[in-house]
């Protein structure tokens, strides 16, 4: 490919990240409309994101009280979470993360905990994600609130933003075809990427501070069995970060961590049968905002459900509850 056109491509996906993480920062907090917020990569957004990123936990703990109302007299997600008494901060075990979904025209939405166990309406983004296939918001700071994303294009780069002007960490990973962060496994105070090669190996990505990604470390064989692999956090109450994967007969099992990265996770326990009737499943830590991990899955109908986390390695989900109407399946893919 000729410079110019990298060079062309490498900005398009500088503001693509830039982007998304001023608005992930903003939408996680005050639910401002993201078609209102200012322009991509603008210093005003920056500004707001950062802000947004550290009033969240006075927000998420707030008892219930007044808060101001949007413009057109509408509720803000911030009232409503200052008004849901069950709140409890976000932490590093159980990040407050918006559920991004993209579309086939490339159209990025992010939608938020509403604060009564749902989601919040969706609100656009950007637009322009038709040349990316993945994405994974991280919580560098551990403070449980996005401070940073990482997006895999299909030129097979990966890049990274904090906020700041997006930057190429990484190349030819067009070998993975599982790409997301669940979190810190390595015992470092980074988030670390997971990616799963298509001979079935996974490998861990341990993460610097300033977002690079350094020599890759191999997790195992074995792993192209399963068909969805995902996780957000902890998910059994012992402080470090679990995933989750489903096999192709529709079994759900869960690999607790071990907080070391030379072996991140201990041998699998059986969660239950019958998840083959999603078609994907995403973590995006605390979705109803009582302090424990959640795990989301869409239906092939095209309706979402809820998988509360219980904190308990025995059963770490409850019951599900339908938190999105048939529509979902509009989405290429979420994050």
């Amino acid at each position: 490919m000729a410079l110019s056109s990298g060079r062309t491509r490498g900005r398009a996906l500088s503001r693509l990240v830039t982007a998304a993480i001023a608005a992930t920062l903003v939408g996680t907090t005050a639910g401002t409309a993201m078609a209102d917020s200012p322009a991509s990569g603008s210093s005003a957004a920056r500004d707001a994101a950062r802000d947004a990123a550290r009033g969240l936990s006075k927000i998420a703990t707030a008892p219930a009280q007044a808060a101001p109302a949007q413009k057109d007299g509408a509720k803000s997600p911030a009232r409503g979470l200052a008004a849901h008494r069950a709140v409890v901060a976000p932490s590093a075990k159980a990040p407050v993360m918006p559920l991004g979904a993209v579309n086939a025209s490339g159209e990025l939405y992010f939608y938020g905990p509403d604060g009564k166990g749902g989601l919040t309406s969706k609100e656009l983004v950007d637009t322009g994600w038709d040349g990316l296939r993945a994405a994974a918001h991280v919580d560098h700071d551990r403070n449980g609130v996005a401070d940073g994303t990482y997006v895999l294009s299909k030129a097979e780069e990966v890049w990274f933003s904090d906020g700041g002007a997006g930057k190429r960490v990484a190349d030819d990973w067009g070998q993975y075809d599982s790409f997301f962060s669940p979190g810190d496994l390595g015992g470092s105070k980074q988030s670390d990427i997971l990616v799963r090669d298509r001979d079935g190996v996974l490998f861990l990505y341990t993460a610097n501070a300033d977002g690079s990604l350094p020599g890759r470390k191999k997790v195992g064989p074995g792993w192209g069995q399963f068909t969805e692999i995902t996780g957000r956090g902890d998910l059994t109450g012992d402080g470090r970060t679990d995933i989750v994967a489903r096999d192709r007969d529709g079994v759900l099992w869960l690999y607790k961590g071990t907080g070391d990265a030379t072996k991140p996770f201990e041998a699998r326990t059986k969660i239950g049968p019958g998840w083959n009737q999603f078609n994907e499943l995403v973590a995006t830590g605390d979705v109803d905002l009582d302090g424990r991990a959640d795990l989301i899955a869409r239906n092939s109908d095209g309706s979402l459900w809820l998988y509360k986390g219980t904190g308990n390695a025995s059963a770490p989900f409850k019951s599900r509850e339908k938190i999105g109407n048939s529509g979902w399946n509009q989405y290429s893919w979420m994050f």
